[in-house]
This record gives structure tokens, sequence and C-alpha cells, in this order.
């Protein structure tokens, strides 16, 4: 389902600072981290369906995704990854593809959708939730948001969790270099649930409540769920992008870092 918390515009080193949980059946073939073929575009792949909950781009188009938590879905979706992939794809800069995505919105299951530019200084929020046929495209004001699996900076406990522990650990370090890796470590590893009567009542309560912490184990008919891998993405005012991925693989933690330096700002600066 996912869980993100991220910072725009609201730092003097970082134009751009995210935290990211993705939450997906282990069964589910996926490769980590890495250059897509033509090296454009960096992030973890869904094998199943081809496209990427995270991704980045060499000119500084980011867009991540997550699922809106609802009962019924679509039968014959079109696949939820390939909005974030068709975006880092495209010339299109973030106003550009939502109006494109919003003749099409329908066809999928709920998605909380995030393109930035970071070379515009531009970010819109997308969902076609709550209703299909009311596509709610947004600019992302500058500070800090918290995206889970309803609106963008819904009140929900875990999505609370994270946005006061994230805010405390920027109060920590002030204007100072922030060690992202560390904070993904404190911040995304939190598996405290919530009690029964602050859960969503979207699910049944039980499965609710495996649902309800920040990082995510749950044993299910469908098999094993939970938290598959936590990244730390960070944009510094020069355009240098780091990229911490930590992941499971055949049940063991792995982690790596991938660094590049962003097109348009190497060209400016």
């Amino acid at each position: 389902m996912c869980i993100a918390v991220f910072l725009w515009q609201a730092h003097p080193l970082y134009p751009f600072l995210l935290l990211l949980n993705r939450d997906e059946y282990h069964s589910r073939p996926t490769k980590p981290l890495g250059w897509w073929e033509g090296g454009e575009i960096l992030g973890g792949k869904d094998e199943l369906a081809g496209g990427t909950w995270l991704g980045c781009t060499r000119d500084g188009k980011i867009a991540f995704i997550t699922n809106v938590r609802e009962v019924k879905s679509i039968p014959q979706a079109k696949s939820r990854g390939d909005l974030t992939l068709r975006f880092l794809e495209s010339n299109k800069n973030p106003k550009e593809y939502a109006e494109e995505l919003s003749k099409e919105a329908d066809q999928y299951n709920g998605f909380n959708l995030i393109l930035a530019d970071i070379s515009s200084k531009s970010m819109v929020y997308l969902t076609n939730r709550p209703k299909p046929e009311n596509f709610i495209v947004m600019e992302v004001t500058p500070g800090m948001h918290v995206l889970s699996n309803a609106s963008l900076d819904s009140p929900w406990p875990k999505a609370q969790r994270l946005g006061h522990g994230f805010k405390d650990l920027l109060e920590k370090y002030g204007e100072a270099e922030l060690p992202t890796k560390e904070i993904a470590e404190i911040l995304m590893t939190n598996t405290i649930k919530d009690d029964e009567s602050m859960l969503p009542g979207i699910y049944p309560s039980e499965r609710e409540h495996q649902l309800s912490s920040i990082f995510i184990e749950a044993d299910t008919p469908l098999g094993r769920y939970g938290t598959r891998s936590t990244c730390a993405l960070s944009v510094k005012s020069s355009g240098e992008v780091n990229f911490y991925e930590r992941y499971l693989d055949k049940d063991q933690w792995k982690e790596h870092t991938m660094s590049y330096q962003i097109k348009k700002m190497e060209e400016h600066g």
C-alpha cells in the first residue's frame, strides 16, 4: 500500500527529501533500485506489471504513488505503476501530464500520485478518489507532507506518527546536512500499531490492525505481505541526487545507495 513523508522546497540544503516504504506481497517479483534500460530512469521495478512505485530521472523529474484503501476494485484495471513510469518517460511537465491523465483516470483503481520537476520547482498531487469522474489535481505547497492510503495529508494515526517523528528530527538537525539513511532507519521501521478505535474502518478490523503500522509485517490468506523496501531520496540545491534503498531479497535485507547529478542543474551551475 506504501506510506511516504516528504519535504518540498522547505529546507535550505534540500529542495526535496522523501522517505517511502513500499508494502507488497512478498511473492510479487521485484527488481531493486537500479538504472533502467537507456540509463535515464532510476528506480525499482515491479516485474509483474512493469511499472514502478518510485522513480527519478537524470533531468530532475520524480514520481511516486500509493494505493487508496478501498473495498471495491475494477477487475480489469490498468496497472498504477505505469502512471509514474509514463511521466518519467515523457517530455511533459507535471501539470501537462496531469491534464493528459485526467482523460483516463477512471480506468485505474484508487491512487495517489505525486509528480515533481526539480528544475522548474513544480510539484502536483493527483488522485482519482473519492470519485473517479472527479479527478483531483492540486499543486503541492512548500513544507512537509505525508501520503498514506487516503488523500494527501489525511490524519490517519500512522501518518501522524510518521509526520511528528520526521518533524522532530528536522528540528534536531536544523539547517545542517541530514543523515537520510539514519533518519529512514529510525522512522520507517516503526512497528507500533493502532488501537481498534483509531482505525479507518474500511477493511475488517483485524486486517486494518495489521496494516496500521509504518513498517508492516502480516500473514494473509494470499501469503506474506508487508514492507518490502524503504527508500530515502534526497535532492540537494546543487542538483546532487542520493537514492538509498533497503530492500528484502529472499528473506535477507540488503541495502545500497546510488547518486547522480541532475543534468539541467549541471548546465546552469
